[in-house]
């Protein structure tokens, strides 16, 4: 067994206009002053990385890395969930993701396609040129209006749509194969990759590939009323990044999963900050730590109640607190009898 790493925390809901929340080096001693030991970095936040520049240069990753080291921080993962978001765009939520892509893309679903594509590769480059392994981000959507099929759904329909989610993806995992990086897809309500049936659907539509991994958050997993538990125990051998997020499902006899449009601190399912809602994080750490996850344990902060300043310094922690240091021996070890196999066939008889 392996010992996770962390704690770490994922700075997309961090920044802001304000100082220490507007520049890397602001955040870095922000973060670290409260324990943590590595930042997950979005990708989509010019302050923080010159994606471009990292994909192609090896000393800006290299200098990156050491102004990052100098708040005895490391870079777990680059994160790249808006970009995701873009590769599979259904028309009818072309207009509300205008803001995750520049300007003069907008409107145009063809170019906004090629931006995020090219947006993914240099997320390849950029993480194998900062020596990382995984990388989180999101699948996109072609199919998400149609998820409770009334009317039903034509025939063909999701068999398509998951046809083509592969094409557009299969060129991307190829680029991040040749660049030893793992594509860990945050399975989220909203996108067409969101619990184990469709990531299933997704590998099968991308050949199998092997890049096609998990980004595990268990909070995604409480609002859908899925056993986030027995999931480790199906998918584990697809986890390559973790996300420490908390939430809490409370149906009552007026709302349940979808929570008639009440805004998040109202709904049914909502999202909170760690060890205040329903995750069972000591199962999880356990069962991670069981099946040899030895990546990082990262915070993603959001909360329908409480404040990003008291989550993030409630955050460092609990992680700390619920990584275990895994047993190099069995606890049995000292009635060790140092048999053979003549001796254990003649404890059994046979010899």
């Amino acid at each position: 067994m392996k010992t996770i790493q962390g704690p770490a925390i994922f700075l997309a809901q961090f920044m802001g206009d304000e100082a220490p929340f507007n520049s890397l080096d602001g955040i870095c001693k922000y973060m670290a002053d409260l324990g943590y030991k590595g930042i997950q970095i979005p990708t989509w936040d010019a302050r923080l990385i010159d994606l471009e520049k990292a994909a192609e240069s090896k000393t800006y990753c290299d200098e990156l890395k050491g102004k990052i080291g100098e708040y005895g921080l490391t870079i777990t993962e680059l994160a790249s969930h808006l970009q995701g978001q873009l590769v599979a765009v259904h028309p009818a939520y072309q207009k509300m993701y205008e803001g995750f892509a520049p300007k003069e893309v907008a409107g145009n679903a063809k170019a906004t396609q090629e931006w995020a594509t090219q947006q993914m590769k240099w997320n390849a480059k950029a993480s194998r040129n900062l020596g990382i392994s995984a990388h989180p981000s999101f699948s996109g959507a072609l199919l998400w209006p149609y998820v409770y099929p009334w009317p039903q759904r034509p025939a063909g329909l999701v068999e398509d749509a998951f046809a083509e989610l592969g094409k557009r993806w299969t060129p991307i995992l190829d680029v991040f194969d040749e660049c030893g990086v793992d594509v860990g897809y945050e399975l989220h309500p909203g996108e067409d990759v969101m619990d184990g049936t469709s990531f299933e659907r997704f590998v099968e539509a991308c050949g199998g590939h092997q890049r096609a991994q998990i980004n595990y958050d268990p909070s995604h997993f409480v609002l859908q009323a899925l056993d986030y538990l027995e999931f480790i125990d199906i998918y584990h051998e697809r986890i390559c990044a973790f996300h420490v997020k908390d939430a809490e499902f409370n149906p009552t006899g007026r709302q349940g999963v979808y929570s008639g449009y009440s805004g998040w601190a109202d709904r049914a399912g909502r999202f909170r900050s760690l060890g205040d809602g329903q995750v069972d994080f000591k199962a999880i750490f356990s069962k991670l730590s069981q099946y040899d996850y030895d990546g990082w344990a990262v915070l993603e902060w959001e909360c329908a109640i409480k404040s990003s300043a008291q989550g993030a310094a409630e955050g460092a922690p609990f992680i700390a607190e619920h990584i275990i240091e895994v047993t190099e021996r069995a606890f049995d070890d000292f009635a060790d009898a140092g048999t053979d196999a003549e001796t254990n066939r003649r404890i059994l008889g046979i010899g």
